[in-house]
């Protein structure tokens, strides 16, 4: 159980960063870390709760016994339902308790600290700028105009050269950054254009310009650092359709 060893975040930038360190936990624990978030889901155990904390950590315990709690606290229960359903609905139900408690705790932090109106419209619209993990648990992510809008006057490949590019995607792998998508409208609020495509692992942007490597899957077609998800771009050049750790463990059927 978290004993609120972090700091408390106190600003809009610091819930937000607290907001992504807790959704990247409860990401890994309902994507890479799914095999070991199953089986500490036991339902012969008592009431259990996921939490996610903003070091990218997550844990399955019991409710804290505080009452009121320090902060509001996840669904719970969930190991009640884990046999009792298919494993991929169960995972989308324990996501969107999740993406519910994301907010709950963000906007707790906001209350507790006397944030104003425009205060607490610019930190939902910076959350609300990540996928949910609903979507990206099920796949149903897609890269929004506004987060693809940042990127199509020379977008370039984050890899290495256009040849390679070229080569990786007639293969079916996309490893440039994300390109932009011209509004059908021909109009775009400023605020827009200065946001990029965020990583659908650890929700970070690209508007520092680096040339960093980028993979999209070929599924949910969300953009992922290549470091995020361990994938180099040599080792790319070698993947005829990539899929990332959602849609991979999605279509892994348990036994």
């Amino acid at each position: 159980m978290e004993a609120i060893p972090h700091p408390i975040p106190r600003t809009v930038e610091e819930v937000f960063s607290d907001f992504k360190g807790r959704r990247a936990g409860l990401i890994k624990a309902l994507t890479t870390d799914v095999e070991k978030f199953f089986q500490q889901c036991d339902p012969e155990k008592e009431n259990l709760c996921l939490y996610g904390f903003p070091n990218e950590t997550w844990e399955v315990n019991l409710p804290v016994e505080e009452v009121p709690p320090e902060l509001p606290e996840p669904a719970l229960g969930i190991n009640f339902a884990r046999d009792g359903m298919q494993e991929k609905d169960w995972l989308s139900l324990v996501a969107v308790h999740s993406d519910s408690w994301l907010l709950a705790v963000a906007f707790y932090f906001g209350a507790r600290f006397g944030f104003g109106k425009n205060e607490r419209k610019r930190l939902f619209q910076m959350m609300n700028d990540l996928p949910t993990i609903f979507e990206l648990v099920t796949g149903s992510a897609k890269q929004s105009k506004d987060q693809l809008a940042a990127h199509n006057n020379g977008s370039k490949c984050k890899s290495s050269g256009k040849s390679r590019q070229s080569e990786s995607q007639a293969k079916g792998v996309k490893m440039s950054a994300p390109p932009k998508e011209e509004d059908e409208s021909g109009e775009e609020e400023e605020e827009d254009n200065e946001q990029g495509a965020t990583c659908g692992a650890c929700g970070c942007g690209d508007n520092n310009g680096t040339d960093e490597f980028w993979i999209c899957c070929d599924i949910c077609e969300i953009w992922f650092h290549g470091k995020c998800v361990k994938i180099t771009p040599s080792k790319a050049e070698h993947i005829k359709q990539y899929k990332c750790p959602s849609c991979s463990s999605n279509k892994r059927a348990r036994v």
